[in-house]
């Protein structure tokens, strides 16, 4: 098979991510004699300086890790809860019925930097100092602009310059949006972690007692201080097409912090699948891996149209009781075990037939009545999907045209900075076996307003709530959003053995289990699976404002066969065509037989992995 580049082999470390200069750095802090903790902590906060599309000081974060030394597999949540004024009542007395896609009613308490700090601390090896050093070095002195961040400054320039005057003071230096490969800086970003290292170095003591005071900074110091300020004295245009202020306070912030707890798991085969809990959609992957366990994947081409059909399909069955049953299960009665079940998946590969489903059907749970509220769907035919429900009929899409649909489904960056969202994700595997899988996401310059003085913007998480009471995903305070976002590690037989990601929002779930079996089946090596054509379907209620569905939607890469496509329009998907360098962002890493393995996504030419 044709590949753009070499599985990455070695025996001291390696190193995947959606950037190069994140991977690098990672590799370097390898190199100086840090372990995978200390190495993922300084990729990630330079992915907070390279991505600012993507992720930020503001945003959200899960990882999962294995520590070799200790023999604990764990996951650490840095996903934000709901502020105490985010409460239905108050959004609705706003005018509003979803909660804004952008803007400052969007945001949860950030969580992604207490989570790497707290990895640092317990894990880690080296000095704060050292792991910052090339995050500060990029804000301070400059990076190259990707084409990704250049073209999505240009699209909201004018929301900036109307509406957000920090947002504009910050990326749009001299009053125009920047141009791609050329240098540039955000020199309040840097003072913001030169600070916060400032604190730490006050505080005495060693590396543990820094980042302790590294952390009182953030969540009870002056970057608290300046995000209680900034959500209270200003009103900002969002989605709703009207300007609010935010809920988030210093008080909210000094009342959280991240949290370790243990994945969740299936068999699968020799291998066995951890996540992140019901919380987050993780558990989506392990529901396909157990549907589709029956289905004898091997013995399909796995850029066929047998195989892409049987893993959509199971995908559409997945996504349905996520959106039925998912949510903090510290607010949400989750019925976990029945939906890993086997008994529970045969149930449902049995309602996999031949020609693909246009109808959003979660399961049936003993003791259960699935209840799934969204404002905007297709509705084909004379489907019965309300009555798959139990609870109210959905609304027929009526306002959007299709061609707006797939705009808004499909849109990187829209009106008042919304879209669907994106993330970043870092890998790494050190020469002692510690392995570490990361999503940072959140903080996007495009949808929200930056903070002058800090050189960064907030997460809109939120958004991914419901202002309707009694569904899994309603808001409530303190209760922590059902997040897209994901992280894998794998084991084989009974050994830490692969940590692998993906950004991508509602697709995470979809291109990593379409990975995964790829490697498991037919490849055997990372970047050969993860160069293959990808696809995914839209058939659920989005995470992201609108919250549009499209129900029998197939998008596929345009790379697969003429007969692939036919077949699959003769099954009843409705086929969308891109681009056929386009889905899919996935990195990963691997232990086997003594050997080190990396692989990255090359589409966007800018995902590399390293290693030696």
């Amino acid at each position: 098979m044709f590949t753009t580049r070499p599985e990455i082999l070695g025996t001291f470390g390696v190193v995947g991510s959606t950037h190069w200069l994140a991977s690098q750095s990672a590799m370097a802090i390898l190199e100086a004699g840090g372990n995978a903790f200390d190495a993922v902590v300084a990729g990630g906060l330079v992915l907070q300086v390279v991505e600012p599309h993507m992720n930020g000081l503001g945003g959200d974060l899960p990882l999962i890790f294995h520590d070799a030394g200790r023999r604990t597999t764990r996951v650490l949540c840095g996903q934000g809860p709901a502020p105490a004024g985010a409460t239905i009542a108050h959004y609705r007395a706003e005018g509003l019925d979803l909660v804004p896609g952008s803007g400052l009613l969007a945001t949860v308490i950030p969580g992604a930097f207490d989570a790497w700090m707290t990895l640092l601390r317990d894990h880690g090896s080296l000095p704060p100092a050292e792991v910052f050093a090339a995050a500060v070095g990029y804000a301070e002195k400059g990076w190259p602009m990707i084409p990704l961040v250049a073209q999505t400054i240009e699209r909201v320039a004018d929301l900036f310059r109307d509406e957000w005057p920090g947002s504009a003071a910050t990326w749009l230096p001299g009053g125009t949006p920047p141009q791609a490969g050329a240098l540039f800086r955000n020199p309040a970003l840097a003072q913001t972690y030169q600070r916060l290292l400032a604190e730490g170095v006050a505080a005495g003591g060693d590396r543990v007692r820094q980042i302790e005071a590294i952390r009182r900074a953030w969540r009870q110091g002056f970057v608290a201080e300046a995000i209680d300020r900034f959500c209270r004295d200003n009103a900002f245009m969002d989605t709703s097409g009207e300007r609010h202020r935010g809920v988030l306070t210093g008080q909210d912030m000094a009342g959280w912090e991240a949290s370790y707890e243990a994945p969740v798991g299936v068999d699968y085969g020799d291998w066995r699948v951890l996540k992140g809990g019901f919380w987050s959609q993780g558990p989506v992957f392990l529901q396909q891996l157990k549907i589709l366990e029956g289905l004898e994947l091997g013995k399909h081409d796995p850029d066929g149209p047998e195989f892409i059909h049987l893993v959509t399909e199971a995908a559409k069955l997945a996504m349905a009781d996520r959106e039925a049953y998912y949510g903090d299960p510290g607010f949400v009665s989750v019925p976990a075990e029945t939906l890993l079940s086997a008994h529970y998946a045969a149930a449902r590969r049995s309602e996999i037939g031949e020609h693909a489903s246009d109808q959003l059907r979660p399961g049936r749970v003993p003791g259960y009545t699935p209840r799934i509220d969204f404002t905007l769907v297709e509705r084909k035919g004379k489907d019965d999907i309300g009555d798959a429900m139990g609870g109210g009929e959905p609304v027929a899409l009526e306002a959007l045209e299709r061609r707006q649909l797939e705009q808004q489904l499909h849109m990187a960056v829209g009106p008042r900075g919304a879209g669907r969202g994106d993330t970043c994700h870092i890998d790494v595997i050190d020469r002692w076996g510690n392995m570490v899988s990361a999503t940072p996401s959140g903080a996007w310059l495009q949808s929200s307003p930056t903070i002058p003085e800090l050189g960064f913007c907030l997460n809109s998480r939120a958004q991914m709530f419901w202002l309707e009471e009694g569904v899994p995903a309603s808001l409530a305070p303190g209760k922590r959003p059902r997040t897209t976002l994901s992280v894998n590690l794998a084991l084989k037989d009974g050994e830490p053995a692969m940590v692998f990601g993906t950004p991508g929002g509602d697709y995470q779930d979809q291109w990593t289990v379409t990975f995964f079996l790829r490697y498991v089946h037919h490849d055997g090596n990372l970047q050969h699976a993860i160069d293959r054509p990808m696809f995914h379907t839209d058939h659920m209620p989005s995470s992201f404002w609108p919250r549009a569905a499209d129900l029998g939607s197939l998008s596929l890469e345009a790379r697969v066969e003429p007969m692939t496509v036919s077949e699959l329009k003769r099954r009843g998907h409705r086929l969308n065509l891109v681009d056929g360098w386009s889905l899919g962002r996935i990195s990963a890493a691997r232990k086997a037989d003594g050997l080190l393995k990396a692989g990255a996504n090359p589409r966007f030419m800018q995902g590399y992995a390293v290693g030696r």
